[in-house]
């Protein structure tokens, strides 16, 4: 079992930053793989983001250049940094991964970038 617990997100102005957090725990499960989604009103929910076990990392177009996905190992942690951000960034952000065949979402943290 894996869970995933994220945080960061809240009420900002455009061109303004966030840092969202993604806490992971479980018997035995280490981060290596994670994803990024958002999920805006009335809208599918989206990729944003994701970072391999390898350490690599891919953009969605909308995001390339002013995300940044990383990862702390000792904390068992990822983060997605966010700059330059605009209210089309508005969105529920949820953190994804992989483990035992099964995926794993957390509850989502509320975006809210104001214009």
């Amino acid at each position: 079992q894996v869970q995933l617990v994220e945080s960061g997100g809240g009420l900002v102005q455009a061109g303004g930053s966030l840092r969202l957090s993604c806490a992971a725990s479980g018997s035995g499960f280490r981060i290596n793989f994670m994803e990024w989604y958002r999920e805006a009103p009335g809208k599918q929910r989206e990729w944003v983001a994701q970072i391999t076990t390898g350490g690599s990392t891919y953009y969605a177009d909308s995001v390339r250049g002013r995300f940044t996905i990383s990862r702390d190992n000792g904390k068992n942690t990822v983060y997605l940094q966010m700059n330059s951000l605009k209210p089309e960034d508005t969105a529920v952000y949820y953190c994804r991964t992989n483990y035992r065949t099964l995926q794993y979402w957390g509850q989502g943290t509320q975006v809210t970038v104001s214009s």
